[in-house]
């Protein structure tokens, strides 16, 4: 397997990591915007709530806040990649990894695409499974979480995002997070497998704990 992921490792350096940050941040960017839209257009306008307000002429606020989603995208992935990279970084140096900021940066921007395959789960399950829904349930919903063993009506709203949270898809970015650092690193896959449980994992529910503390 060592063999295997070593040829592996060559083959990405040579041809998929050298690509241009700038243009992979903006397609990254746009490919989340377009979500953004579709959801907008094929399930949300669908909705019998918004139905009404565009009826009323009053739909043209929700417009207003809709829109500040697209343009948050790129703050949001510049937030979430620099936290991501930091704890990352820090976990190299503590464990004898000397690898470049702006290495790690690149390898967490191109493992998003992992967070790509909810947001188009989402979108087929909204207009091809449960085509009627309410807001609620909408903004409720999340592929593959916890949340969706329970009823979340009957359930403390601050559990809401902690439960949507942990999901499978999540589960998948931590074994793609440490291959990332084992391919960039080039130590063993054991030791980027610990870097990412001590430092990515472990805040992340740092992170759910405060968020429960202080809803």
């Amino acid at each position: 397997m060592t063999d295997s992921l070593t040829k592996y490792r060559k083959r990405f350096l040579e041809e998929w990591f050298d690509f241009n940050g700038a243009g992979m941040f903006f397609i990254i960017c746009m490919t989340y915007i377009a979500l953004l839209f579709v959801k907008r257009i094929f399930i949300i306008d669908s909705i019998a709530a918004f139905e009404v307000l565009n009826e009323r002429g009053d739909i043209w606020i929700f417009d207003i806040l809709y829109g500040i989603q697209y343009l948050s995208v790129p703050i949001f992935l510049l937030w979430k990649w620099t936290w991501t990279t930091l704890t990352l970084w820090i976990g190299c140096f503590m464990f004898g990894y000397r690898l470049h900021f702006n290495q790690i940066w690149k390898m967490v921007m191109l493992t998003e695409v992992v967070f790509f395959l909810p947001e188009i789960a989402k979108v087929l399950w909204f207009t091809l499974f449960y085509t009627d829904p309410d807001y609620n349930d909408y903004m409720a919903f999340y592929p593959f979480s916890l949340i969706n063993l329970v009823d979340y009506t009957q359930i403390a709203p601050k559990w809401h995002y902690p439960l949507k949270s942990i999901n499978i898809f999540e589960l998948l970015y931590w074994p793609v997070l440490a291959l990332g650092i084992y391919f960039i690193g080039g130590k063993k896959l054991k030791i980027s497998a610990y870097i990412v449980l001590s430092t990515y994992v472990l805040f992340f529910f740092v992170w759910l704990a405060f968020y429960l503390a202080v809803y």
